[in-house]
């Protein structure tokens, strides 16, 4: 009988004390046996306004000691069906975007060796290209869920072909996602052309503007999306900017107008059934909230992400 890893109880070890690992789990060298391996990119080199996401998956972890192993709401028991473990944070070169980008490729090249559901927490969202090249290696083009104020399909940003706001032209233009099982959901804010939209359009990218969704609940986009993606191996991508700045201000391009946090459970809960590969929230920058909210948020997200992968018990 498999022996399951379990975070620390906050009835062992008071909450504040105990390791610095997302909700205090064990820390792994090794992924043997592993089904989820639960990592940091603790980088902002790849944004273009405030920085401050290489901080984000110290704060993640440090707020994730708040959450309990069993989802009162949804029944999802995640850490009695899988091996779950903190691997630790990738050694970026914190000089170089480049260099960076590459040893994330090969950092989960290496990862995808092992039969292992990845979960990152960054770090900005330039770090999803190469995560996205080295899933597409071993599933090919995935569908991909991108929840986000910003499409983040740019050509280019100062003559850079490769940052936070390029990622999923990039992507398209790799062959790394399917385009017509790409969905945007979130997207707001001002823009510089109309074809910022009507172009990924184009390509087939399924696009939800954040005020269609206002007031809205979004257990029924969740629904449809997971209906139209069937079993396909999908990414899940959450760039924690999606929300309104009322719930998660501490984030490098905030945008007004974003979606609620009851909202980002909601649609997260009705992906379920939704063979996801690999995840990862990114943006979220610590010194924008010291109140410690936003990482809180996305440290929730994560256990939301978690309590969906297959595989999940059920109680």
């Amino acid at each position: 009988m498999t022996d399951f890893n379990q975070p620390i109880s906050g009835n062992e070890l008071a909450r504040f004390s105990g390791p610095n690992s997302f909700m205090r789990l064990p820390a792994a060298n090794s992924l043997d046996g592993l089904d989820v391996a639960m990592l940091g990119i603790p980088m902002d080199i790849g944004t273009s306004w405030r920085s401050g996401t290489r901080f984000g998956p110290k704060q993640i972890r440090a707020e994730s000691a708040m959450i309990r192993p069993y989802n009162l709401q949804t029944g999802a028991a995640p850490f009695d069906g899988l091996q779950v473990a903190d691997i630790g944070d990738l050694a970026i070169n914190t000089f170089s975007l480049r260099d960076s980008l590459r040893i994330i490729s090969e950092s989960y090249d290496a990862i995808l060796m092992h039969d292992v559901i990845p979960m990152a927490m960054g770090g900005d969202h330039s770090i999803t290209l190469p995560i996205l090249r080295s899933i597409a290696k071993k599933h090919g083009p995935v569908a991909l869920v991108h929840v986000d104020a910003h499409a983040d399909v740019n050509d280019e940003m100062f003559g850079e072909k490769e940052t936070h706001g390029t990622v999923f032209r990039r992507a398209y233009e790799e062959g790394l996602i399917d385009p017509a099982k790409t969905y945007q959901i979130g997207l707001r804010g001002t823009g510089y052309a109309a074809t910022d939209f009507t172009e990924a359009q184009g390509w087939g990218f399924q696009m939800w503007l954040a005020p269609e969704l206002w007031h809205k609940p979004l257990s029924s986009l969740g629904d449809e999306i997971r209906r139209d993606i069937g079993d396909r191996p999908t990414y899940i991508t959450y760039d924690i900017d999606s929300l309104d700045p009322a719930f998660a201000p501490g984030t490098g391009t905030p945008e007004i107008g974003g979606l609620t946090t009851p909202q980002a459970m909601e649609l997260i809960r009705a992906l379920k059934g939704v063979n996801v590969v690999g995840c990862d929230l990114v943006e979220v920058s610590p010194p924008y909230d010291p109140s410690g909210n936003t990482a809180l948020t996305a440290a929730n997200l994560l256990y939301e992400l978690l309590c969906i992968l297959p595989g999940v018990t059920y109680r």
